[in-house]
């Protein structure tokens, strides 16, 4: 695809807005293009209505298998902890003795070996108690049993992909505060993706790609959103959902076990910042996807990775209000990603959020 135009007025068309005139934006992360259409965040809408998340959530519910004490569908009964809670997935994905496919009698036919470990994390015993409603020193000890699952199933599999999908509007069928660790003998294939353009980039630029950026960011300060000394968080430039975030580290660091224990403090903070500015948002319980992105390891703990760059990613729906979401369908999944608001836009909102959750204050006030 070409650039899109400079913005340099032509005979007969006016000067370029960014938040007025579409445009296209380059995301050299995934190597393709989002049209940014902020003008049809105006337009009325007469779709969809989700249903906001319950308020009602019980702290402790026997049936939920997920609850200390609890019986999940295996038979297990889970301990009665008082932390974090790891065990293997009751319904994994992945499974470390699956057999290997037979060889294809043809190149548009192919098949490949996929094993792994699928694991689920507890963060908390309650149910109510999501990461923005937790301590600091919760939200640390997650962040370190995160380091810890990536370091020791990173030890063996090629990929360790620690996600937590929030709400039911995110195919979360379980309210309780947890994550998934899924564990791959592959590189998947944003894995893949992201590991051709970071080195491509420090072949090209002498400096790993997501580090520049981060630079670039904190110095230009229209999309982001937080920042500590060791920690920012931005709309990124090409983002493609309303309000998706990436959040970087300010020194270079591949993997989440690297960080040392003054960045892992700076971290739960960081997160703990954006993640009430999400739920002032639209005070709600703010549906996302969110992953973390590190350097592979196994046997690739061995090779030099110094072009990839720690990264977490953060994918809200919510485009309007608690209710309305930001569909991907027709021309995003046929043409390229679209989105409805400029990140700057988007940034500009998040950044002017209170930073006190609203239920606190809610609290404050009664």
């Amino acid at each position: 695809m070409e650039p899109p135009p400079s913005g340099e007025e032509e005979e007969g068309v006016g000067r370029f807005r960014d938040s007025e005139h579409q445009h296209a934006r380059y995301n050299p992360l995934r190597d393709d293009w989002v049209l940014v259409s902020a003008h049809r965040v105006k337009r009325p809408w007469q779709g969809q209505l989700e249903k906001p998340p319950p308020e009602d959530v019980p702290r402790w519910d026997p049936n939920n298998p997920l609850c200390p004490g609890a019986t999940r569908v295996n038979g297990e009964v889970n301990p009665q902890y008082e932390g974090t809670f790891v065990f293997p997935n009751d319904f994994p994905a992945l499974q470390p003795d699956a057999p290997e496919p037979g060889d294809s009698d043809h190149p548009l036919f192919r098949a490949a070996a996929a094993r792994g470990v699928c694991k689920v994390m507890c963060f908390h015993p309650w149910s109510d108690l999501t990461l923005p409603l937790m301590s600091l020193a919760e939200i640390r000890a997650v962040i370190d049993a995160w380091a810890e699952l990536a370091a020791e199933l990173g030890a063996s599999y090629p990929w360790v992909q620690i996600f937590e999908n929030k709400g039911a509007m995110m195919g979360c069928s379980n309210p309780h505060p947890h994550c998934q660790v899924w564990a791959s003998s592959f590189l998947p294939n944003e894995a893949r993706l992201e590991d051709r353009t970071q080195r491509q980039h420090l072949r090209e630029h002498g400096v790993p790609m997501l580090l520049e950026y981060a630079e670039q960011e904190a110095r230009r300060k229209e999309r982001l959103v937080v920042e500590n000394a060791d920690w920012l968080v931005v709309v990124p430039y090409w983002a493609t959902w309303p309000y998706q975030t990436l959040l970087l580290p300010r020194r270079h660091v591949c993997r989440l076990q690297d960080l040392h224990e003054g960045e892992r403090d700076s971290l739960a903070s960081i997160m703990q910042r954006l993640l009430i500015k999400y739920d002032n948002l639209f005070e709600v319980s703010f549906p996302y996807s969110m992953g973390w992105h590190g350097a592979p390891t196994g046997p690739y703990l061995e090779e030099d990775c110094g072009h990839w760059q720690l990264h977490a990613h953060y994918y809200p729906p919510l485009l309007r209000s608690a209710t309305v979401r930001k569909f991907m369908v027709g021309y995003e999944m046929l043409a390229q990603a679209q989105r409805d608001l400029t990140p700057e836009q988007a940034a500009e909102r998040l950044r002017s959020l209170p930073e006190v959750h609203y239920k606190q204050r809610t609290k404050e006030m009664s």
